[in-house]
């Protein structure tokens, strides 16, 4: 049965101190039928912070870490999805670039990877707790909780020592040309063991697996904002042929393409369309890390 979902969505731009840190911060309320939840998958994606005031999701990283009706969850880059159940909530994302892991986290982006916690809970997340528990004081009011996060952020703001070879890996990930480590680590300038160090301490992945992420994500995109929804004209053309991407698919989704097309996303859906009509890009990844 379907179960309709109501979605107001708001994205904002981080201000020119942080450019480069955050994908985007946005606000959605998600409004159900009276006692209902609505079920759907989040896609592989970079670390993201989120603020819930309501009914909070179950969520799990498939074959990982679960939550349950946390008012504050933290995930790290990841590529797999997470599986979650949400009732009427408003929440607060905010997405972290590799250099807003970089600047903003204690630990090695790859020592979270494919985590998801309850951030009052955790550690790595302890410097978060007065934003959690403040953000939502008062009523509702997009403006003023916007303000409060970015004024967190900036007083936590630093230089950081490898902010231009962060930028520079992140500019060249995300070009759809570059397709192997070798063209990786020469278009960022670096050497590829010194590439393998620095993905593993702010992007979370080695560089390959970075760029196989990258490869399948384009592909999804394409096939989730195609109208007719068809994965042949969806697969990117770095993909040797469908077998390729049916393995990658396996891989980043743990089920087939056949299988997540059959599945609802209710959320999703309308999230990513509404994503790409106002920001330009349907996914975090896919963004670029300067606007």
């Amino acid at each position: 049965m379907t179960i309709r979902c109501d979605i107001d969505v708001r994205f904002f731009p981080p201000p020119s101190e942080l450019e480069g840190c955050f994908s985007t911060f946005y606000r959605a309320t998600f409004t159900m039928p009276p006692g209902q939840r609505v079920r759907d998958y989040l896609q592989p994606e970079w670390g993201n912070i989120r603020f819930f005031w309501g009914d909070a999701p179950d969520a799990q990283v498939v074959g990982g870490s679960r939550v349950s009706r946390a008012r504050f969850t933290a995930t790290g880059p990841s590529s797999l999805p997470t599986e979650f159940y949400l009732g009427t909530t408003r929440m607060w994302g905010v997405g972290l670039f590799p250099l807003g892991w970089a600047k903003f986290m204690l630990t090695p982006a790859a020592e979270l990877a494919n985590a998801l916690v309850d951030g009052d809970d955790h550690p790595a997340y302890a410097h978060f707790e007065e934003l959690s528990a403040n953000l939502f004081d008062g009523e509702p009011d997009d403006e003023r909780e916007y303000r409060r996060i970015i004024d967190y952020f900036l007083e936590l703001n630093r230089p950081h020592p490898d902010h231009d070879r962060i930028m520079g890996v992140h500019a060249a990930l995300v070009d759809p040309a570059v397709d192997s480590v070798s063209e990786l680590a020469r278009r960022a300038g670096l050497s590829q063991r010194t590439l393998e160090r620095l993905c593993h301490r702010a992007f979370g992945f080695s560089p390959k697996r970075l760029l196989r992420r990258q490869r399948f994500m384009r592909s999804l995109t394409a096939f989730m904002l195609a109208k007719d929804r068809n994965w042949s004209e969806a697969i990117d053309p770095h993909y040797h042929d469908q077998a390729h991407f049916v393995r990658d698919f396996r891989a980043f989704m743990t089920m087939s393409p056949r299988e997540y097309a059959a599945l609802e996303h209710p959320i999703l859906n309308a999230f990513m369309q509404e994503r790409a009509r106002i920001w330009g890009s349907p996914a975090q990844t896919l963004d670029k890390p300067e606007r």
